[in-house]
């Protein structure tokens, strides 16, 4: 699934974004669905209104967004569910988790969204890998942010893709914990030849990315 982006810029951020230099910003790319794409994103420089640019949660901004030559602006509410659905999942930097519903509530409410790619015991399965099993019944605003970062991970694995958006996936976890996720999200990438755009605020080894951009 091919993702352009054609000299796109947020109108608010502008000015200020046009006085440095970006390999994003205003620029022309294009990136098939195979591709681990690294954004290394300052604070300051866009990064979060970038993710939510390209999921189309903001539309203030000039240029052209394009998934499979479809562009953002025409795209249709219907059409726009069916590409969240089955081709674009999407960790946010505030998880957006369900706090009043159990860590496993959180991931079962994705993965039946439309029809499952996994039975519900593949939940247990990549809970225990990444280390949140025993907490899989505790209320998700119980949890830690650590702990709720990588509910947010399984949750975005629940469902079919080829494109994995992570918007500063692992910022709550040690190195030990940022190994088990980055190999289970490779492992699911890999098993799917989908992509994944990762942002961040520093250089890191987690993948061997195909592209290394900064924003």
């Amino acid at each position: 699934m091919l993702l352009q982006l054609q000299n796109i810029i947020p109108i608010p951020l502008k000015d200020k974004l046009l006085q440095r230099s970006s390999d994003v910003w205003n620029k022309n790319l294009q990136f098939e669905n195979s591709d681990f794409v690294k954004i290394k994103a300052p604070s300051g420089t866009g990064k979060t209104t970038f993710v939510h640019i390209i999921y189309k949660l903001r539309n203030d901004y000039e240029g052209n967004v394009l998934w499979n030559n479809k562009n953002l602006v025409t795209i249709k509410a219907d059409e726009l569910a069916m590409l969240r659905q089955q081709n674009i999942s999407i960790i946010f930097q505030d998880l957006r988790l369900f706090p009043n519903l159990s860590a496993r509530e959180n991931i079962e409410l994705k993965r039946v969204l439309q029809k499952p790619i996994y039975e519900s015991s593949k939940i247990d399965e990549m809970a225990s890998q990444l280390g949140i099993a025993s907490i899989l019944n505790q209320k998700a605003s119980m949890c830690s942010y650590g702990e709720q970062q990588r509910i947010a991970i399984v949750r975005s694995l629940m469902q079919p893709f080829n494109w994995l958006i992570m918007d500063e996936p692992f910022s709550h976890l040690d190195k030990t914990n940022i190994e088990k996720a980055a190999a289970l999200i490779n492992a699911e990438c890999k098993k799917r030849n989908a992509g994944f755009i990762l942002t961040d605020l520093e250089d890191d080894d987690h993948f061997n990315y195909t592209k290394f951009l900064n924003l």
